[in-house]
């Protein structure tokens, strides 16, 4: 339903350009919107009139307009002076509400059927049927992009990401869930992933004023039909929260960016525990003190190369070397040995993943 408020504003954008003071109220007689005080004298006679067949009188000095919503009776305008401009200012201002309710009716049920595609919530005839009625291209190239602000809300994040799209009516932004705004973008036929990531980049900047380090977006794989929506979708929330895991230091995350973090994710808790007791036996990484998980950490950024590594950490070769073969006695793996390397990685992994599902329970 219009908001009062968007009836104001085009009430007082009509009467500074005409001059005619103007008033909107519902079938009972309650004032919406007005650019003038003392409306409570027209109460009865709007709620009379709104009872009647007429669709138009002039009464108490002012013209009366009905606007209807699908035959039924939502408002009555209110032209103040029984001339002829009065009652054509009058004419103006029901035809603008009337305008607006329909641009705000299909806005809403454009949201609502968006909301159902992402949730999978509609049947395929369902699908194609909403979408030709709603004027929504079916074959468009779309990619599902989520926008999370952080625990610190102020209610105008909507807006913001909507203002972005400068209300472009091929984009669609909502919400499904107190945490997440969902922009479901429509792209040309030659963007790529480096186009959507200067979305997000201007996503992430109309929230400049914020710490924009807690904002994060995410987006799934690009689709070509609308009834592939909600996998992208599917994929963008997975990418959010794999992201959050693994790649914390990002806040744009792509699901084509996941790589093994993305199978890790989707193993089930009791595996991950029997995975790491056979690594680390009883230990875990965080058993490890902070030198040798800073000497862990710099030989896997510098592909396990023993020179390059001992370099970046200002320690000698042998140093490092030490460190690696007392790493080795006390887990059996040698990661100068790439496959060992590769267990271990994904052992870190895992722990990483196993914290952060224990950390969502509380």
């Amino acid at each position: 339903m219009i908001s009062n408020q968007i009836m104001q504003n085009t009430l007082e954008g009509l009467h500074q350009l005409t001059k005619i003071d103007l008033a909107v109220m519902d079938s009972d007689g309650v004032m919406c919107a007005a650019t003038f005080g003392d409306t409570a004298q027209y109460s009865d006679a709007v709620a009379v009139f709104a009872a009647s067949e007429a669709e138009s009188q002039v009464a108490l000095g002012c013209h009366f307009f009905k606007v209807f919503d699908d035959q039924q009776l939502e408002f009555v305008v209110l032209a103040l002076g029984d001339n002829e401009e009065s009652s054509t200012i009058g004419k103006i201002a029901a035809f603008q509400i009337q305008e607006l309710m329909i641009a705000y009716k299909e806005r809403f049920d454009k949201d609502n059927f968006i909301k159902n595609l992402l949730l999978d919530n509609l049947l395929l005839v369902d699908i194609y049927n909403r979408s030709k009625k709603l004027h929504v291209d079916i074959n468009a190239r779309r990619v599902v992009m989520i926008v999370e602000v952080g625990p610190e809300k102020d209610g105008d994040e909507l807006d913001r990401v909507r203002s972005v799209f400068g209300g472009k009516n091929k984009d669609f932004v909502t919400a499904v869930d107190e945490r997440n705004i969902i922009v479901v973008k429509e792209l040309g036929e030659n963007d790529s992933n480096a186009e959507i990531d200067k979305i997000a980049a201007v996503i992430i900047d109309a929230f400049h004023d914020k710490d924009t380090k807690k904002v994060r977006v995410s987006y799934g794989t690009v689709v070509g039909e609308i009834k592939e929506v909600s996998r992208s979708y599917k994929e963008a929330s997975m990418a959010m929260d794999v992201g959050k895991i693994f790649f914390n230091d990002q806040n744009v995350i792509a699901y084509s960016q996941l790589g093994i973090g993305r199978l890790i994710y989707q193993l089930p808790i009791p595996l991950c525990r029997m995975f790491i007791s056979e690594i680390f036996e009883n230990k875990s990484p965080d058993d490890f003190d902070e030198e040798t998980l800073t000497t862990i950490s710099k030989f896997f950024e510098n592909s396990l190369n023993v020179s390059e590594t001992s370099r970046q950490l200002y320690i000698h070769r042998n140093t490092l070397v030490y460190r690696l073969d007392k790493l080795e006695k006390s887990t059996g793996l040698d990661l100068r040995v790439f496959e060992d390397a590769i267990t271990f990685k994904i052992a870190l992994m895992v722990v990483k993943y196993m914290k952060y599902m224990e950390s969502e329970k509380f």
